[in-house]
């Protein structure tokens, strides 16, 4: 590409982030909100949001299993209608209502996404064991509106994530004051952000092989150090908006002011929720050692947390399921219950 045609693809990049940006209802992706301060990924920009969500409406009442029920719900998040799936204990429910695991899940690519065909052995574990389960469907997955972005590099399924908190507050059959959140891989990251951001709302929460390094090891030391190679459609997602933070704000080394003020990891002090961290060493999608780091900066800044390791478990924790699965559930029930 030569220096004019640079010069017109700059510019009209420049254009599409204006107009995106004060287009009504748009997504709040970092690629037409790089200019406004602070900027909208920051975490103290994200503190100052509100997180109104809605009351919950089911859009549609699935088969039941033997011991809860299930439904596909909807909520707003952003001005954006963003479904979930639900799924309710059967039986009288608790005095003060069901306590709620929040399930956010780990990357899929977005067209493929199912919210009653992923992530339901975890799904239905919480639900036996007592719990409202609610699983949002982020922006541009499945039925949800909006289009699918990064997790890592636009703050928009963080947003949905905490609209769902709020949705499910107002869930007559949930017990407000007991919400935990469990997450996996990118959802791992979620959970993160929602615990620096939302920091009274939620009790307990479970990160399984979460990507919850600093931005750094996400940038840099990452899939360098996996032997799991991402297909083309998964990378794009993932890596939307990176070069474009990195063009503005360098990288983390050369302008750490900015990479601390969106990292999680930065605001771990803050943290004054339970929480517990689980992964398969033999991972080879996320590096393991993301977990046991952020285990270990949790644990030096004096936070309730606990960490467990699996010699020979992948990603999903697959061969220690069992094991693993309980150890969660019996956190949960220690904090919820």
């Amino acid at each position: 590409m030569n220096t004019v045609q640079t010069i017109i693809s700059d510019f009209l990049a420049l254009l599409t982030i204006l107009f995106g940006f004060f287009r009504p209802g748009a997504d709040i992706s970092v690629g037409n909100a790089i200019n406004p301060s602070p900027n909208p990924l920051t975490i103290e920009s994200m503190r100052q949001r509100e997180y109104p969500g809605s009351d919950i409406t089911v859009e549609e009442t699935l088969s039941p299993e033997k011991t809860y029920s299930r439904y596909i719900v909807s909520y707003a998040s952003d001005g954006l209608k963003v479904y979930a799936l639900l799924l309710v204990p059967n039986g009288s429910a608790p005095r003060d209502g069901w306590p709620v695991i929040i399930l956010n899940h780990g990357y899929i690519i977005p067209e493929r996404y199912t919210p009653d065909g992923n992530y339901i052995s975890y799904a239905d574990a919480f639900a036996r064991g007592g719990y409202i389960v609610f699983k949002p469907n982020y922006r541009g997955h499945g039925k949800s509106e909006g289009k699918p972005t990064s997790a890592y590099f636009a703050p928009d399924y963080i947003i949905d994530d905490l609209n769902g908190l709020s949705s499910i507050k107002k869930y007559p059959f949930a017990n407000p004051d007991k919400i935990g959140i469990w997450g996996h891989s990118m959802g791992g990251f979620i959970t993160l952000k929602d615990l620096v951001i939302e920091r009274e709302g939620i009790k307990a929460a479970s990160i399984w092989a979460g990507v919850v390094g600093d931005y750094n090891d996400i940038l840099f030391n990452w899939q360098r150090v996996v032997t799991y190679r991402p297909d083309a459609e998964d990378l794009r997602l993932r890596h939307q908006n990176r070069d474009l933070l990195i063009k503005t704000y360098k990288t983390p080394s050369e302008n750490p002011t900015f990479w601390n003020s969106i990292d999680p990891t930065y605001y771990l002090s803050d943290i004054a929720t339970p929480v517990q961290i689980q992964v398969g060493l033999a991972d080879t999608q996320v590096p393991p050692e993301f977990s046991k780091s952020l285990y270990d900066k949790l644990k030096s800044a004096g936070k309730t947390v606990e960490y467990y390791e699996y010699p020979g478990s992948n990603h999903d924790i697959n061969q220690s399921f069992a094991t693993a699965m309980k150890r969660t559930i019996d956190f949960f029930d220690r904090y919820l219950k």
